[in-house]
């Protein structure tokens, strides 16, 4: 059994995204929504996702494309290519799907996985996180898990350069 082709699988785009999310509303699954730029993957990283994934049946990850993190976190970031942030996400065993998405906000990703759960860090409130409005019009939740103190991307960063 080839488990790279296994972890590949569940990065998914386009048609391979819409049959997916139609199983898994034909089978009834909860899906829950989380998103982010997943720079260097730590144990804060871990957490959150595992928590993300026990709200529902099926975690669906949006991951910003390189492109996006660059403007959010600006030059010299993201240190690891998209390639690379989507495989290691993809191989963590409560992550259904990986997505990339490349707009300055998820909101349109949103709109297309359609969650039952969509779930953000407590660094927001639940009015700024994007897609909030239109998860709980259609009788989603929105939820937020507190992070994991002591872990970031920044302050891994900080530790390294010194």
């Amino acid at each position: 059994m080839d488990r790279t082709a296994i972890i590949k699988s569940a990065i998914l785009s386009g048609k391979a995204l819409d049959r997916k999310l139609a199983y898994w509303r034909f089978k009834g699954y909860s899906i829950v929504f989380t998103n982010g730029c997943f720079d260097i993957i730590h144990r804060g990283h871990a957490e959150y996702l595992a928590r993300a994934a026990g709200m529902g049946d099926v975690l669906v990850v949006g991951l910003n494309t390189d492109r996006s993190v660059g403007a959010i976190k600006g030059p010299g970031r993201p240190l690891q290519d998209e390639e690379s942030r989507s495989f290691l996400l993809a191989s963590l065993s409560f992550v259904s799907a990986v997505v990339l998405f490349d707009e300055d906000t998820p909101i349109e990703l949103i709109r297309r996985v359609k969650p039952a759960v969509l779930v953000k860090g407590s660094d927001y409130s639940r009015e700024e996180i994007v897609g909030h409005d239109i998860v709980a019009g259609w009788g989603g939740r929105v939820e937020t898990i507190s992070l994991v103190e002591g872990y970031s991307t920044s302050s891994i960063i900080g530790r390294i350069s010194g």
